[in-house]
């Protein structure tokens, strides 16, 4: 999936010369916590958050202390058009709640973690009405096959399957599947010495 589907397009911006409390009136009007900072030219110059813009808003009452001097400059950018794993990757890597999209250095829209949390939950299916079998198998590609066999005979319909961390000998499957009776899967595979290690209807 590419980042140009689920980021939020055309995001709200903000002038580089705006002060402290209109960037903070703008967040609060329209219910969003990050912010680009523009220059007349479109350009991206920096982004602040609402958390960045609160802790300096009393210091910009007594001071000369602006939105320029807040701001993230140079902040962490993806493209519209690379994997929605980069932008993952990133938001984790460097702790933040989300960063600009940018194409030749303009604005063109805000993936956020809540965004990706979105689309995980989207492909996991995890909202939809649906029953899960976790297994435990071996390294051997042969275990997985014969695990998928056994789901599928038993009448198990898998909507999508995650898996533990690489690097080890075995791992835990948790298999997705159209509602059904996941005792009648757990029973099969426990009798073919899998272990079964969470069965939910």
């Amino acid at each position: 999936m590419k980042i140009n589907a689920l980021m939020v397009p055309n995001p709200i911006t903000i002038s580089e010369n705006a002060s402290i409390g209109d960037a903070i009136e703008l967040m609060k009007i329209n219910s969003i916590r990050h912010l680009p900072v523009i220059s007349k030219q479109k350009k991206l110059k920096g982004f602040v958050t609402l958390a960045d813009l609160k802790q300096s808003l009393i210091p910009s009452m007594v001071g000369d202390l602006t939105l320029h001097d807040i701001m993230i400059k140079d902040p962490i950018t993806v493209d519209p058009d690379e994997d929605i794993e980069i932008a993952a990757q990133l938001i984790y890597k460097h702790k933040i709640g989300g960063m600009p999209v940018t194409k030749e250095d303009r604005v063109v829209g805000i993936i956020t973690e809540s965004d990706i949390l979105r689309a995980f939950i989207d492909m996991m299916g995890i909202l939809s009405a649906s029953s899960r079998i976790d297994v435990v198998i071996g390294d051997k590609p042969s275990d997985f096959q014969n695990a998928l066999q056994i789901i599928n005979d038993k009448g198990g319909e898998i909507i999508n399957v995650g898996q533990t961390a690489q690097g080890r000998s075995k791992r835990t499957y948790y298999f997705r599947l159209n509602p059904c009776r996941t005792d009648i899967l757990r029973e099969a595979l426990e009798d073919k010495g899998f272990e079964v290690v969470e069965a939910m209807d």
